[in-house]
């Protein structure tokens, strides 16, 4: 029998894949509790349109996401930190920190967890940070920790 997935199944495929089954085993367990649909021409037809859609969404956020870091790449962030009388920092900056301050200089828009500091930023000086924008692209910036 064949059938649609309309939800990632363990042993059998992911969303939208077309698989063939058991008889049993598809209209006994996966139709009733919606996991999949019965492959018909008209579902086929549905689930092709609805593949290519989500191949053009997913180049689509590809090209965006290499623009973005084409941008990203050229930017310099300035992080002004409170310092000890030894030039020692008071804490750490953080990616959180570092996010808040591209926003702030740049106005671009990257989300805390998709950035990650190289090292430890717990002194003054130029760091390296990478902004994972998509499962390809990354791009690579540098963060100046300055005293106020």
């Amino acid at each position: 029998m064949k059938v649609i997935l309309l939800q990632d199944v363990k042993s059998l495929g992911k969303k939208g894949e077309i698989v063939e089954t058991a008889e049993g085993y598809g209209r006994n367990y996966l139709l009733p509790r919606k996991l999949a649909k019965e492959a018909t021409a008209a579902n086929l037809n549905q689930a092709k349109q609805e593949q290519a859609t989500a191949k053009h969404r997913a180049a689509q956020a590809k090209d965006e996401a290499v623009v973005l870091g084409a941008q990203v790449e050229k930017v310099v962030v300035t992080m002004k930190v409170r310092v000890g009388e030894n030039g020692k920092m008071f804490g750490s900056v953080t990616s959180k920190d570092v996010a808040e301050a591209l926003i702030k200089q740049t106005g671009l828009n990257i989300d805390r967890r998709k950035i990650e500091l190289k090292s430890a930023v717990k002194g003054l000086g130029e760091y390296t940070a990478v902004a994972k924008l998509h499962t390809d692209v990354t791009a690579t910036f540098k963060v100046m920790v300055v005293a106020e």
